[in-house]
């Protein structure tokens, strides 16, 4: 069939499908001639009217195949027992299942008419052709490739490491062919699979690997105690630490472009720490190649949303966001940032990393060791006129008393503090010494949150709330319809964990008169809150309901990421 009809009728199927916007038929009709193939494809998808599946479901039913979503298959031992995966790479085409006599195989490109006759000669079974995108399953390629990789180098490292005698000179092992090997792919693999923190952990007889993904930490390999020292030591060549240092914490960097021919644009944040049984390391990775996220995909109900942008368009006053490490701060104060940021305004920050490079603001990286801590950066800002500062971290009274200052003369002031939730962010700067009054004065929002698991949304199932439950959900946001719940089980779209991805919640806490008045007169926490409950502020665990009742997430889940409110 000629490529410009087959194109001609994928158009048809869509129309069809009603999935054209008026600019792509606009398009189509003024340059018929020119859009085909990749041309089509791109105009199609840059648009965002229509999915890259809906593009393959069309042109699976112009061609008469069976579309089949490639993303959605795990890579298994037995994927290329029959064909070979040279001969998948090299065709660009995929073994999904087999039924009987019948070998299903996914096909990027289904005009090669003579390949369905060689697969059936090397397998002696029947091709079903199923029509898949080509990015799927090179993505399929290149994570088997990278699995088996890791694998050889584990039993590798086993095989050399495991056998009993004398200790291995760390100076020559650090630099031996399988630990510089398997330090690159154990980073490699956690990049793959989606993590965000990597934890080497050294016990008496083995060393664990642990990743934490979606904030959950599940345990990824074993290896020998012999093993753990030379790694280690590998991985603090790679970010410039003394080597020979092991009794005391030490904090880095990796910039892994520098050791990797993949393509993979991260760096990772690394910490050490002497430990009962050796030295332990953790990685936090920081992948540039993503951009921040809107304020509208962070998870903000819209009336949280429309009061936060209310407050980071003022043009002075201080606003803080608290929680623990990892509940997603950074990525919030990146996202308001860009939201606000124009030509009009200077906008500087001082952070400890930066982890995210944002065009048209000024980033300062923090260096302890020579003195230049967020007090001293944030007293250098003040005398190069910003409109705009953000600090990474409010840590010492020093820091706290700059920040207000600098909120009460003129400038919009965004910062992060460790606090379990927002009304307690006020005696949390008092005990660091900031004066009520000088609070009040300054204190435009506090934005308390947490990243809490989605549930997955092939696998879950709806419920009704029985018992505790339905009591739970009726006194927190009057809700007592049906809910949905993970599945135990999972799918091979979660990992068979019933959860992926994870969305944010969130306590926003606005000052109003009320409120004021409370904080100049020293008031506990505890009234604090009931104070912004009346001016409209949804606590931590209602939040979290709430997008339970909008079947985002679980029950379980929500209770085990907040407590109760009392």
């Amino acid at each position: 069939m000629p490529l410009g009809k087959v194109q001609s009728q994928v158009v048809a199927k869509l129309e069809e499908y009603g999935r054209l916007t008026a600019d792509q038929r606009q398009a189509l009709a003024s340059h018929p001639d020119e859009l085909s193939g990749e041309a089509l494809d791109k105009l199609l998808q840059d648009s965002h009217g229509i999915t890259p599946f809906q593009l393959l479901v069309a042109r699976a039913q112009a061609l008469g195949l069976a579309p089949y979503n490639v993303s959605r298959y795990r890579i298994s031992p037995t994927t290329f027992e029959r064909v070979p995966q040279e001969f998948c790479q090299e065709n660009v085409l995929l073994p999904v299942g087999q039924v009987g006599e019948f070998l299903l195989v996914a096909f990027a490109n289904p005009f090669e008419v003579t390949v369905p006759a060689k697969i059936q000669e090397m397998t002696g079974k029947r091709v079903v052709r199923l029509l898949g995108r080509e990015k799927d399953i090179r993505d399929k390629f290149a994570k088997s490739s990278d699995r088996t990789d890791f694998d050889q180098v584990v039993q590798q490292i086993g095989a050399e490491f495991g056998k009993k005698g004398e200790e291995v000179d760390e100076d020559v092992t650090e630099e031996s062919g399988p630990i510089i090997q398997l330090g690159n792919r154990i980073i490699e693999d956690a990049y793959y699979s989606g993590t965000s923190d990597i934890h080497i952990e050294p016990q008496e007889k083995e060393i664990v690997v642990r990743y934490r993904i979606d904030g959950v930490c599940a345990e990824k390999l074993r290896l020998p105690a012999k093993v753990g020292p030379a790694l280690v030591a590998r991985l603090k060549i790679m970010c410039n630490l003394d080597i020979a240092e092991r009794r005391l914490p030490q904090d880095g960097r990796i910039v892994f472009k520098q050791y990797t021919k993949k393509g993979i644009d991260i760096d990772l944040r690394v910490s050490t720490a002497p430990l009962n049984h050796g030295e332990g390391m953790v990685m936090r990775i920081l992948d540039k190649q993503k951009s921040t996220l809107p304020l509208t995909a962070l998870g903000f109900s819209e009336e949280n949303l429309a009061r936060y942008r209310d407050v980071i368009r003022q043009p002075y006053g201080m606003i803080l966001h608290c929680g623990p490490t990892g509940s997603g701060k950074s990525m919030t104060l990146y996202s308001a940032l860009n939201e606000i940021n124009s030509p009009e305004l200077v906008i500087r920050t001082a952070e400890d990393p930066i982890e995210y490079t944002l065009n048209g603001i000024n980033q300062m990286q923090m260096h302890r060791q020579i003195g230049l801590t967020f007090a001293a950066a944030l007293r250098s800002f003040l005398r190069q006129d910003p409109d705009i500062i953000l600090v990474g971290e409010i840590r010492d009274k020093e820091t706290a008393n700059i920040a207000v200052e600098a909120a009460l003369t003129g400038h919009l002031l965004i910062s992060t503090l460790h606090t379990n939730d927002a009304p307690s962010t006020v005696a949390r700067l008092t005990d660091m010494g900031v004066e009520p009054f000088m609070i009040s004065s300054s204190l435009l929002c506090v934005c308390a949150q947490r990243l809490m698991r989605r549930v997955c949304k092939s696998c879950r199932y709806h419920a009704e709330p029985l018992g505790r439950e339905k009591e739970i959900l009726e006194k927190a946001i009057g809700w007592s319809g049906p809910i949905y719940k993970a599945n135990q089980r999972g799918c091979p779209k979660c990992g068979n964990s019933g959860y992926k991805g994870r969305v944010g919640i969130h306590e926003l806490m606005i000052t109003n008169e009320e409120l004021i008045d409370g904080i100049n007169k020293g008031m506990e926490s505890t009234e604090l809150k009931k104070i912004a409950m009346r001016g409209g502020m949804k606590t931590l665990h209602q939040d979290s309901l709430l997008k339970v009742k909008e079947g985002v997430t679980t029950l379980e889940e929500a209770i085990a990421t907040v407590p109760l409110d009392l």
